[in-house]
């Protein structure tokens, strides 16, 4: 899932969830379009350098003389840094029993849940968007450091993910409740009310490279720290005073402050 796209004077940088970037520097001849499916192209298809699709839309980059793909520098997800982990959707349930006791057994005790799962030598496949549907489903503060996590929650959760990505090995779509719309439990879904407890879905930029956290304060509750930040990160979501007015007016919400 695409989670970031920034521009800055010609060049253009998309971002997916798994620390893919493609980056485009169109200088003179270069450029992207947007366009409807079946939609005719404006440009001959053999100008095309990239096109990326997505339900309904394809966006097209024509004539671009710089393409190119990179992940970012993750330590957690550098080859150099030991072996990678077993790939959840291949994985023995020996290997998926290693994986739960692997999180048990993590080197830094005080690492949290959230980013242990995005260490790729501890287990592969687990991207952005699929982390944090795994915590929702097992009920699971994603500030829980591991050293205070039980062994069957470690279990529960390497159980979830390896559910939720052999269900979506296939598809284009990522889906990990299909009652809601856009087929996601909580990811992209802040400030929106949460569909196990109604709760308000609130969102949080974590880890080294800033990546976006979804959960939901009123069910995620299992091991969750009696301070999960500190300092500037307290602030709920967005510190603006519109974002905090539309937040105290939202129905559920209203509705627990009057009780």
């Amino acid at each position: 899932m695409i989670e970031r796209v920034e521009c800055s004077g010609r060049n253009l940088e998309i971002a997916w969830d798994d620390g893919l970037v493609l980056h485009t520097n169109l200088r003179l001849s270069g450029s992207w379009h947007l366009y409807r499916i079946g939609e005719r192209w404006r440009k001959p298809g053999e100008q095309m350098r990239v096109a990326i699709e997505v339900p309904e839309w394809v966006a097209v980059c024509f004539n671009a003389p710089i393409v190119e793909t990179y992940r970012e520098f993750d330590r957690y997800r550098h080859p150099g840094f030991g072996r990678l982990g077993p790939d959840v959707v291949t994985a023995t349930d020996a290997q998926l029993t290693e994986c739960a006791r692997g999180i048990s057994q993590y080197p830094d005790p005080l690492a949290t849940i959230a980013e242990v799962l995005l260490d790729q030598h501890l287990v592969g496949g687990i991207g952005n968007v699929l982390r944090s549907e795994i915590l929702w489903a097992c009920e699971l503060s994603p500030f829980a450091v591991v050293s205070e996590l039980h062994p069957e929650d470690c279990v529960h959760v390497i159980n979830a993910a390896a559910r939720m990505l052999r269900a979506n090995a296939q598809p284009v779509y990522r889906v990990t409740n299909a009652e809601l719309p856009g087929g996601l439990a909580v990811y992209g879904r802040n400030g929106q009310r949460c569909a196990r407890c109604s709760d308000t879905v609130h969102v949080r930029n974590v880890g080294e490279h800033a990546r976006a956290l979804y959960w939901c304060p009123g069910c995620q509750v299992l091991h969750q720290p009696v301070v999960a930040c500190t300092g500037e990160q307290k602030r709920e979501m967005d510190p603006h005073p519109a974002a905090a007015k539309y937040l105290a007016d939202l129905p559920w919400r209203r509705d627990s402050i009057a009780g």
